[in-house]
Order: C-alpha cells, then sequence, then structure tokens
C-alpha cells in the first residue's frame, strides 16, 4: 500500500491497523510472561529432572543469550523475506519450542529447548516493533502504538509472577511454559487476517556477517552475565575482548557490503544514535538496580518470592504509566522534554534508595523505585519511537532489532556493573567487621555474599547469629545505597545527553529522499 496521501503527509491509521496492534500485542506480552514466570518454577525443575546449579542458571539465561545474539541478524531478515512472514515463522517455532520444554525429560534437553526458544523469541519482538512502524506512519499514532506496545510488555512482566504461581499451585512446572503455545496458535491465526505484509529492500543476506555477529554479540552478552555471577574476572573479560574484537570486525564487513547485514549508517543519524545510548543505559541502571532490590526484599526484608514480587508490581505499573502517557506528552512539548524529563524524575527514585535504611521501611523502598520506573516507562516510549521514526521505511526491522539489542546490552551491563559495585561494597563492609565469633569457613563465605551469611546464621545460635545477619543487611543495603548513588548520577547525565542531541525525527540516509524510501517499501496487504 502507498505509505503517503496525495498531500504529501502520512496516512492515519484506521481500524485494521489499531485491531493489528492488538495482534501484535499478543507475542509481546507473552515473551514478557515468559521471561517472570520460570523463575518460580526453578525448584521444581530442579527436583523433577535432577538439575544441577549451573544447569539451572542455563535453563534460565539461555533463551536472553540466544536471543540477544540472533535479534540483529532476524531484524535484518524481516526487511529481506517479509515482516509478518517472519513473525509467523518464529510464533510456529516458539509454539513448537514450548511444547518440547515443558515435556523434557532431562536438563539437557530443557536447556535446548529453551534455547530454540531464543532463537524463534529473536523474530518475534523485531518484526512486531517493524510492524508498528510501518502500519502507523503519522507520528502521533505511531507514538501512542509504541507506547501500548510497551505498556503490554510491562503488563507482562507483572503479571508473570502471579499467574506462573497460580499455575504451580495446581499444575507440575511444565504449566507455565505451556502458556505460549495457545497464544502462539491464536496468533498464527489471526495475524495472516488483520496484519499486513511490508518488505524492505532486496539483497542475499550474507552468513559470514551472521557468524560474525554472533561471534561478537553472544561473547560480550555471556561474559558481562558472568561478571554480574562474582568470581574471577580473567575469563569474562578476555570474552568480552574477543567480542568487542569481532565486533570491529564486524563494523568493517558492514561498510564494505553492498547489502549489510547491519547499515551502519544509521548511526550517523543523531536521533537514532542519541536515543539507542539513552535506551540503553537507562534500562542498564534499571535493570541493575533492580538486581540488587529483589535481593534486598528476600534476604533484608525476609520475604518470599511471591511477596516480593507482589511489592514490585506497583513499579511495573508506573513502567506502564509512563509508556502511555509519553507519546501525548511528547506531542505536547517534545520528544527530548519528555526523555529528559523522565530520567531527572528517574535520578529523584535513584537519590531516594541511595539515603534507604532498614528502619525505613518497604514504603521507602517503594517510594524510591515507582519514580524510577515511571521516567524509564517515559524515556523508553519516546527513545522506541525515535528509534524506528528516524529510519526509512525498509529499515525499520533493522532499526526495531537495534532498539532490542541495546535493550539487551543495557540490562546485562546494568546487571554486571552495578551488581559488582554492590558485591564490593557489600565485601569491603564485612571485611572491615570484626566476625571472629563465626567459624573460619563461614566466616569468609559470609564476606562473599548475603546469602552465604544468611546460610551461616542459621547454623550458628544466639548473638553471634543475630549479629551476624544484622551486619549482613547493613552491609548489603550499603551496596545497594552506593549503586543507587551511581545510577542517580549516570541518568542525570543521561538527561543532559537527550535536551541537548535530541532532535525532531530526520531520514537516517542522506542518500535516499523519503520520496525514494516510499518507493523502495513494498506492502503487499493480502498476501502470505
Amino acid at each position: 500500500m502507498d505509505t503517503r496521501t496525495p498531500s504529501g503527509t502520512p496516512p492515519r491509521a484506521g481500524r485494521r491497523e489499531w485491531i493489528g496492534l492488538a495482534v501484535l500485542a499478543l507475542p509481546t506480552l507473552l515473551l514478557a510472561l515468559d521471561l517472570s514466570v520460570l523463575y518460580l518454577a526453578l525448584p521444581s525443575i530442579g527436583a523433577d529432572l535432577g538439575a544441577s546449579s549451573t544447569q539451572l542458571l542455563w535453563i534460565t539465561d539461555v533463551y536472553g543469550f540466544m536471543t540477544a545474539g540472533f535479534l540483529v541478524t532476524m531484524g535484518t531478515l524481516g526487511d529481506r523475506i517479509g515482516r509478518r512472514k517472519l513473525l509467523l515463522f518464529g510464533a510456529a517455532a516458539f509454539g513448537v519450542a514450548s511444547a518440547v520444554a515443558a515435556f523434557s525429560t532431562s536438563p539437557g534437553m530443557l536447556i535446548g529447548a529453551r534455547a530454540a526458544m531464543g532463537v524463534a523469541g529473536a523474530t518475534l519482538m523485531p518484526s512486531t516493533l517493524a510492524l508498528i512502524s510501518n502500519m502507523f506512519r503519522d507520528p502521533k499514532q505511531r507514538g501512542m502504538a509504541i507506547g501500548v506496545w510497551m505498556s503490554c510488555f510491562m503488563g507482562g512482566a507483572a503479571a508473570g509472577p502471579v499467574i506462573g504461581g497460580a499455575l504451580l499451585e495446581r499444575f507440575w512446572w511444565g504449566s507455565v511454559l505451556l502458556v505460549g503455545v495457545p497464544v502462539m496458535v491464536l496468533l498464527l491465526v489471526a495475524a495472516p487476517l488483520m496484519l499486513p505484509e511490508y518488505r524492505g529492500g532486496g539483497g542475499r543476506l550474507d552468513p559470514v556477517s551472521v557468524a560474525v555477529s554472533l561471534a561478537a554479540l553472544l561473547p560480550v552478552i555471556y561474559g558481562m552475565k558472568e561478571l554480574a555471577r562474582g568470581g574471577s574476572w580473567l575469563v569474562p573479560g578476555l570474552l568480552i575482548v574477543v567480542g568487542v574484537a569481532f565486533g570491529v570486525i564486524f563494523v568493517r564487513r558492514q561498510r564494505r557490503l553492498e547489502s549489510p547485514l547491519l547499515d551502519v549508517r544509521l548511526f550517523g543519524n543523531l536521533a537514532f544514535s542519541s536515543s539507542l545510548v539513552t535506551l540503553m543505559f537507562g534500562v542498564a541502571t534499571q535493570g541493575g538496580i533492580m538486581l540488587l532490590v529483589t535481593q534486598y526484599l528476600q534476604s533484608v526484608e525476609g520475604l518470599s518470592p511471591l511477596r516480593a514480587g507482589l511489592w514490585l508490581v506497583p513499579s511495573s505499573l508506573a513502567m506502564v504509566a509512563g509508556s502511555l502517557l509519553a507519546p501525548s506528552l511528547a506531542q505536547r512539548s517534545s520528544p527530548r522534554l519528555v526523555i529528559a524529563g523522565g530520567m531527572a524524575l528517574a535520578s529523584a527514585g535513584f537519590l531516594v534508595l541511595a539515603l534507604l535504611d532498614i528502619s525505613d521501611g518497604l514504603g521507602m523502598l517503594v517510594a524510591g523505585i515507582v519514580p524510577v520506573f515511571l521516567g524509564v516507562g517515559l524515556m523508553g516510549a519516546v527513545c522506541q519511537d525515535l528509534i524506528v521514526g528516524t529510519v526509512r521505511p525498509e529499515k525499520a526491522g533493522s532499526a526495531a532489532s537495534l532498539s532490542q539489542t541495546s535493550g539487551d546490552f543495557g540490562i546485562a551491563f546494568g546487571v554486571a556493573t552495578l551488581g559488582s559495585v554492590g558485591a564490593a561494597v557489600y565485601g569491603s563492609r564485612m571485611s572491615g567487621l570484626d566476625l571472629s565469633g563465626v567459624p573460619a569457613g563461614a566466616r569468609e563465605a559470609s564476606r562473599e555474599t548475603i546469602g552465604e551469611a544468611l546460610a551461616a546464621a542459621a547454623r550458628l545460635d544466639g548473638p553471634v547469629a543475630t549479629g551476624l545477619i544484622a551486619d549482613a543487611r547493613e552491609a548489603f543495603t550499603a551496596g545497594l545505597n552506593i549503586a543507587a548513588a551511581a545510577s542517580a548520577v549516570l541518568v542525570a547525565a543521561l538527561a543532559v545527553l537527550a535536551y541537548t542531541a535530541l532532535r525532531p525525527p530526520v531520514p537516517s540516509d542522506p542518500v535516499a529522499s523519503e520520496g525514494e524510501a516510499v518507493a523502495t517499501e513494498r506492502s503487499v496487504a493480502d498476501s502470505g
């Protein structure tokens, strides 16, 4: 279909497009749900399949690991073969892999199925965002649609622990994985009827570029995850260096190719690149602080995983609200003001967490994390809109995949960095305390993590146990305070970046005009 009216203005979306948005919400909700429900099932999986602690880590991590690695490839593949077609292939593969995972009979089988789910998941998120960009060409409507898309993701993340807990109380652990099967079946039925097909430019997919992109992304993400777990920095550091080296090779190759896997000229657009940087580091602070907050709720406040999840629901709802409010606020003021304001709000929330004391209670904690999530929601919705709105339509898949990759990198970076800050402060505080009443082996372990300290205290009696628990909780809270203070400084800097660098959307490719972009974009509304 034509993407311009006779007057030259982008056409406004009609009822069909808004119904199509509801269809695109299905995989978005499911992917967020899938990320959060599995954690509650890990004890049952370990007991039923006899999985070791290392295998349990791979069961949880391999999904996101494979998704992040294949996002760039899948985004470009959607540009080449059609975004709806890729979405349907991914939905079918995700449904089959989910069923295999649910009925796995060994840890290895479950890890393999989760890896397949991750590759399939890499087709879904960039396809949905790229299709939204194509379906909603009017800037106001596109901003609203992306806000709805983001709020669906956060709604799924908030509902995950509740739905997962309810299923696990009545059924076996595989039930939480089977949730995806009927959703994907519904998507396979509805998408061909309600979603148009869009393709970008032609060109052959370069297998060497695919391999080099994986060699660049996977070591970096895995290295960051390993850094977050503590221990030696040597192997994770080497992996990150190797990944960066392959990243340099990848960029050089893309500059030489006529049909690159990733058009690096996209980064020449200031609004595009600034939005990516803001999104990545904004999400990094949110993801990193939530790692510490969830541990704080369980290890310091002593809440169960389910109760801890319920205390986090207000923050998820705040992010949903921010995502929905952002488009209208951006239209009334400007995108950079909304992003800068969101980051300033998040900075204020981080300052509250930086002043948090154990005696303050959970109300103070919620008062800190709610503005953080609200601010990140405001920022995220507008940045996503700028990222896909500043590129030519045929590059929407690549732009969407970069958006998702930056988010995954941000979470991995934030968890590794702020997790390391919290661990370093905790270890420093505990090392300065007199733990002579604690047995030697337990004493050293207690200085590593709060979990080890609480486990050691459970084996002790009287004032020694009470003192160790109090010391560990104070040390962990100090680590949270320092990490939050560092986050406040970083997001304040992002607010300045947004205000000074971001500009209204302009075409990212200086070679082609918007008219050429329209001619290149091919829309086949009813074809497969």
